[in-house]
């Protein structure tokens, strides 16, 4: 999921793990660069997803 980067006031490791910066991230089709949204490059997101212990999402 990727989210603003104002999420780092509020991130919380026990419930969030950081998977990278979007410019940053293996799956991206124009590595360099931001995701696009209808052609056109948006705001930096942190990509991140929920932390799963024992099996369970947290």
């Amino acid at each position: 999921m990727g989210v603003p980067i104002t999420f780092l006031d509020k991130y919380n490791p026990k419930q969030f793990q950081i998977v990278g910066l979007d410019r940053y991230v293996a799956d991206n089709p124009k590595p360099g660069h931001r995701f696009e949204i209808n052609g056109k490059e948006k705001y930096a997101r942190i990509l991140v997803r929920k932390t799963i212990l024992n099996g369970v999402v947290v």
